[in-house]
């Protein structure tokens, strides 16, 4: 196996292949107390909470549009029981009309 790339097409030769040779940094040997790593740590948590936050918001606007929708929904409902119980007086009226 090659160590190192070579040019192969004469197309290649325009790209930059140093990269090939530059050490890979390696950070998993950072001890509990490294400063990077407190940061990343504390980059994820801030990234949790702002997904809980993001999915509190959304339930609770669910749950505000469920609320409105319901109280909508509930004077509807007096609505129609208050002309169920006119028609049904009324209709008591002409009963007694028409018996007469």
């Amino acid at each position: 196996m090659k160590d190192k790339r070579t040019y192969t097409n004469l197309k290649e030769y325009g790209e930059d292949m140093s990269h090939e040779n530059e050490a890979k940094i390696n950070n998993d040997d950072r001890g509990p107390a490294d400063l990077t790593l407190m940061a990343e740590l504390h980059q994820k948590q801030i990234w949790e909470w702002k997904q809980k936050e993001s999915e509190y918001i959304q339930t609770k606007n669910l749950l505000d549009g469920s609320k409105r929708i319901i109280g909508e929904l509930s004077a509807k409902i007096v609505d129609l029981k208050k002309e169920i119980d006119r028609l049904s007086e009324e209709n008591t009226n002409l009963k007694i009309i028409k018996n007469k």
